[in-house]
């Protein structure tokens, strides 16, 4: 298959956590299939608009943001390379995870010391950098927004994402941008049901490589083990 884009997730272990919040969105990366969602009661919308613009994505966390292939790359030498990566590296891990509000959306993120995932991330973007496209002028004049701290342009500019580096912030990601009580709605009601299920400790121990589809959506091509 060939694909538009790809991107380094992390993604949750096997657990329920990651079967219901899976059904949550509505598209499981791995098995790359539509999955009905779960009926809860009490939320501020119907399921399907919550979740809509998450759902390409499956359930992860971006280590390095979607990016088109460099000319003279090859997506078996990406592959290699993240495997390079990935060997002699030590699992990551925090307290745990927690449903919060970010913004406008909700999502899953740590508690806990994350100067691992940081460091992961950012030895991620780097390393792999020479795999990313350049974006064309077009690209990144759509990209940039008015008034954009010039951290997080400079982070657009060289890396070709904003929110990489020092601006990187470990999540993942559960609903779409909504009103402020609209999203406090959602919190009070996921919070509760999902926050059980969540790991504690929770650990990195892999990366995966995805794909994203000419349709939009995402899928997983391969999972690499940390050996450590």
């Amino acid at each position: 298959m060939t694909f538009a884009r790809y991107a380094i997730f992390a993604t949750m272990p096997e657990g329920q956590a990651l079967e219901f919040c899976t059904s949550l969105l509505g598209w499981d990366s791995r098995s790359v299939r539509a999955v009905p969602h779960p009926r809860i009661d009490g939320l501020p919308m119907p399921i399907e608009q919550l979740t809509h613009t998450p759902r390409k994505y499956g359930l992860h966390a971006t280590i390095k943001p979607p990016f088109r292939l460099a000319v003279g790359t090859s997506l078996e030498d990406l592959a290699k390379s993240i495997r390079q990566l990935c060997e002699d590296r030590t699992r990551v891990q925090f307290d745990g995870l927690s449903v919060t509000k970010l913004g406008g959306f909700l999502a899953l993120t740590p508690q806990g010391d994350t100067a691992g995932v940081n460091a992961l991330a950012a030895d991620t973007v780097a390393t792999l950098d020479a795999f990313r496209a350049p974006m064309s002028q077009a690209e990144l004049d759509k990209r940039k927004r008015p008034n954009m701290p010039p951290q997080l342009l400079n982070n657009l500019e060289h890396w070709g994402y904003p929110h990489v580096m020092e601006a990187f912030k470990f999540h993942m990601t559960l609903t779409g941008k909504m009103p402020r009580k609209q999203a406090e709605q959602a919190l009070s009601v996921l919070r509760p049901i999902i926050d059980p299920m969540l790991p504690k400790p929770f650990s990195i121990t892999s990366m995966s490589l995805m794909g994203e589809n000419q349709t939009g959506m995402f899928h997983e091509i391969q999972r690499f083990p940390f050996t450590q």
